[in-house]
C-alpha cells in the first residue's frame, strides 16, 4: 500500500472518505433514538442522548438536559463530533492540494485522537449514569440494553482512533509515497 497508496488519484481520497463516514455515524448517533432500551414489568423505557421516555399507560418523557451528567454526556460527545467534522474539512483540503498533503497531516491525526477522547468520555458518562438513574428510579430487576444509536457513537469513536493512528504514521512514508526513494530489487 505504501508504494501505490496515496500517490494514485483514486486512492488518495480514502482517508477523507473514512472521516466523512465517521461524521455520518456521528450524525446518526446524535439524532438517533435508540441509545438505551429497557423493559421491566410494568415499565418500558426508551432513550436517546437527549431524552428518556417511560411507558406506563402512556409515554412520559423527561429531558436528560435537566441532569448535570446528561449535559456532560451530550456536550462531550458533541464536541467530539464537531472535531471530527473539522478533521474531515482539513483532510479534504490536505488531500486536494498535493503540496500541503504532508505538512499538517499529523495535526489532523492528533485532532482525530482528541475527538475520540471526547466522544469516549460522552459515551462512558452516558452508559454509567443512565444505568444508575434507571436502577434508582424504577424498582425491581431492570435490564438495560444500549442500543443501535449508541453503537453508532462507538463506531465514530473507534474510527477516530484508527484514523488518528493512520494519519500520524502516514508522513513516515512520505518519500515512498511520493516516489523519492530508489526502488530496491532483490
Amino acid at each position: 500500500m505504501v508504494q501505490y497508496g496515496l500517490d494514485y488519484t483514486r486512492c488518495r481520497w480514502i482517508m477523507p472518505l473514512l472521516l466523512g463516514l465517521a461524521m455520518i455515524f456521528g450524525i446518526i448517533a446524535l439524532v438517533g433514538w435508540g441509545w438505551v432500551n429497557s423493559e421491566t414489568r410494568p415499565f418500558m423505557q426508551q432513550g436517546s442522548l437527549w431524552r428518556l421516555c417511560t411507558e406506563r399507560e402512556e409515554w412520559e418523557c423527561i429531558s436528560l438536559m435537566d441532569f448535570a451528567w446528561g449535559k456532560a454526556a451530550a456536550a462531550t460527545f458533541f464536541v467530539g463530533f464537531v472535531i471530527i467534522v473539522i478533521c474531515f474539512a482539513l483532510a479534504i483540503i490536505a488531500f486536494a492540494i498535493p503540496t500541503l498533503r504532508f505538512n499538517f497531516i499529523r495535526g489532523i491525526g492528533g485532532l482525530c485522537f482528541v475527538a475520540a477522547v471526547f466522544s469516549l468520555m460522552g459515551l462512558v458518562i452516558y452508559a454509567v449514569m443512565v444505568s444508575k438513574y434507571l436502577r434508582e428510579n424504577y424498582p425491581g430487576g431492570i435490564r438495560n440494553e444500549l442500543s443501535w444509536s449508541y453503537g453508532f457513537g462507538w463506531t465514530m469513536c473507534l474510527m477516530g482512533i484508527g484514523m488518528g493512528f493512520f494519519l500520524c504514521c502516514l508522513p513516515l512514508y512520505e518519500d515512498h509515497i511520493l516516489g523519492n526513494v530508489k526502488p530496491y530489487y532483490a
